[in-house]
C-alpha cells in the first residue's frame, strides 16, 4: 500500500474555471461516475485555451494531442454540485505540456479529484509534433506552477 498524499488546495492552482454539473453525471450511486473526471479535465483546460485565442478547434494549424492522463479520488462530486475546476501546467516542454487539475466542489479549499494529462502538440494536417505557438506558450506560463 501507498502512502496517500494530502488532496491539493485551491491556493496551488494558477486557472480557475466554474463547470456546471448535469444531472446525467452521477451514476447509479448517485455521486459522478470516474469517468466524468476525465471530462471536465478536458473541458476545464480547453475552454480556458479558447477563450484565451490560443486554441482554434475549428481552423487552428496546431492541435493538442492527449498522450496521457491520470486522476486520483479524494471525495465525491455529484449532481447538483457546482465545480471549480483549477489548473496549473506542471510542466512545458518544447511541444508537450503537463497540465494539472484539481476539481473543487462547491466553496471547498481542498480538491475532491485531482488529475492530470499531458498534451502533444501536432501539426493538424500530418499529426506531427510541432513546437507550440508563441501565444499558446505565452498562456500556458503565466499558469506555470
Amino acid at each position: 500500500m501507498t502512502d496517500r498524499t494530502a488532496p491539493p488546495s485551491r491556493v496551488d492552482f494558477r486557472v480557475f474555471r466554474p463547470i456546471t454539473t448535469r444531472w446525467m453525471d452521477n451514476d447509479i450511486y448517485g455521486h459522478m461516475n470516474n469517468v466524468v473526471h476525465y471530462s471536465l479535465f478536458d473541458t476545464a483546460v480547453n475552454g480556458w485555451l479558447i477563450e484565451r485565442g490560443v486554441l482554434d478547434i475549428k481552423a487552428g494549424d496546431q492541435i493538442g494531442l492527449v498522450v496521457e492522463t491520470g486522476c486520483r479520488y479524494h471525495a465525491e462530486l455529484a449532481f447538483p454540485d457546482l465545480v471549480t475546476a483549477g489548473i496549473r501546467v506542471a510542466r512545458l516542454g518544447t511541444s508537450s505540456v503537463r497540465y494539472e487539475v484539481g476539481l473543487f466542489r462547491n466553496d471547498e479549499t481542498e480538491a475532491a479529484a485531482e488529475g492530470f494529462f499531458v498534451h502533444v502538440y501536432v501539426d493538424r494536417v500530418s499529426r506531427r509534433p510541432k513546437a507550440l505557438a508563441e501565444r499558446l506558450r505565452a498562456t500556458l506560463e503565466e499558469a506555470l506552477a
